[in-house]
C-alpha cells in the first residue's frame, strides 16, 4: 500500500516532530540522529497545537524542504471523552491550515490500528474495513482524512503509519499487555491475565516503528503501512516470555474476562513488500531489552 517517490534512500533535509510526549517521540528523533538527519522537535510547550495561534506559529516554523512527523495527540490514557476528541481534532487542523499555507516536502502522519473494524476479516491489512468502535479511533480516522485531503490539494507526499501495539524501554502508558506485564512482574511478582489470556495479539517494539517512519521519510513513501510484526501471540504466549526476561519467580494469575475473546492478526505482506530489507525485534528480544531497562531503573 506504499509507493516511494524516492527508490533509492535520500536523507530529509530537516525533519520537524510533532510532538515530544510519550516514548515513540524521543525513539524517533535517536533513530533519525543517528543518520545525521537535522530534526527540530515541537512539544506542546513550544507549540500547542489546540490554540487558535498554532497554525499560524507552525507556518512561520516550516520550511519548503522539511518533512514534517506528526505524533502529536491525547492518548486514550489522557481521557476517552468529548473534549479530548474535539481536543485532537483541534490538533489535526491547525496542523492543515499550516501546511496548506506553507507546504512541506512530506508528511508522515502516526494513527493506530485502532482505526480498523475487526470483525471485517479474519486477518487485517492496509485494505481492511476501518470502523471506530471508540472516540479514539474516530479522532484517527478523523485526522488521517484531514491530513491525506490537505496534502493532496496542496502537493505534499503523503504517509499514514499505523503501529500496532508499542512496547519498549520508557513507555509511558500501562496498557494491558507488555509494559503492564513488566512492571507488575517487577513490582508484585505476578502477572494477572483475563480469562487464560487466549487472545492473540501483535505487539511491535518502539524502535522497530522508529525504523519504520525512517524508510518513509528516506523513500518519500506515499500511501499507508501498518506497524506491525510477522506473528501474533497470545497474552499467555507474552506472560511467559515475560517471566522468562524477569529471570526470577512470577505468578501468573487468571481471572475472570468480561469480554468476549477476540483475535487481532495481520498480514504483513504490505510492509515486507514495501521494504524488503527491514526486519523486527523478535518479540522475547524486545522484552528482554526492556526487562534489563527495568532492572537498571
Amino acid at each position: 500500500m506504499l509507493t516511494h517517490l524516492s527508490s533509492s534512500a535520500v536523507l530529509p533535509h530537516r525533519v520537524m516532530l510533532l510532538g515530544a510526549g510519550g516514548f515513540l517521540a524521543p525513539e524517533i528523533r535517536r533513530v533519525l540522529e543517528g543518520e545525521r538527519i537535522p530534526v527540530v522537535v515541537l512539544g506542546s510547550a513550544e507549540l500547542d497545537l489546540t490554540k487558535p495561534e498554532a497554525a499560524e506559529q507552525l507556518r512561520w516554523a516550516l520550511g519548503p524542504d522539511d518533512s514534517v512527523v506528526m505524533v502529536a495527540g491525547l492518548t486514550p490514557d489522557k481521557g476517552r471523552d468529548v473534549a479530548t476528541l474535539m481536543k485532537n481534532l483541534r490538533m489535526g487542523e491547525s496542523v492543515c491550515a499550516a501546511i496548506a499555507q506553507r507546504a512541506p516536502s512530506h508528511l508522515v502522519y502516526v494513527s493506530s490500528d485502532a482505526v480498523y473494524d475487526a470483525r471485517s476479516a479474519p486477518v487485517l491489512n492496509e485494505g481492511s474495513t476501518c470502523e471506530p468502535t471508540d472516540l479514539y479511533a474516530l479522532m484517527h480516522i478523523a485526522r488521517e482524512k484531514m491530513l491525506a485531503e490537505t496534502c493532496r490539494t496542496s502537493g505534499i507526499a503523503f504517509t499514514v503509519v499505523r503501529p500496532c501495539a508499542i512496547y519498549g524501554p520508557g513507555d509511558t502508558h500501562n496498557s494491558y499487555g507488555p509494559n503492564r506485564f513488566m512492571r507488575t512482574a517487577w513490582k508484585d511478582g505476578k502477572i494477572v491475565l483475563f480469562g487464560h489470556g487466549e487472545e492473540r495479539r501483535h505487539h511491535v517494539h518502539v524502535t522497530d516503528v522508529a525504523s519504520i517512519i525512517r524508510l518513509c521519510l528516506l523513500h518519500r513513501s506515499q500511501g499507508t503501512i501498518n506497524a506491525i510484526t510477522g506473528k501474533a501471540v497470545s497474552f499467555r504466549e507474552l506472560a511467559d516470555m515475560v517471566v522468562a526476561a524477569v529471570g526470577r519467580s512470577v505468578a501468573i494469575e487468571c481471572v475472570p474476562r468480561t469480554t468476549a475473546i477476540t483475535h487481532r492478526e495481520f498480514d504483513v505482506t504490505a510492509l515486507t513488500d514495501a521494504f524488503p530489507n527491514y526486519s523486527h525485534i523478535p518479540l522475547p528480544s524486545g522484552i528482554a531489552r526492556s526487562a534489563a531497562f527495568l532492572s537498571s531503573t
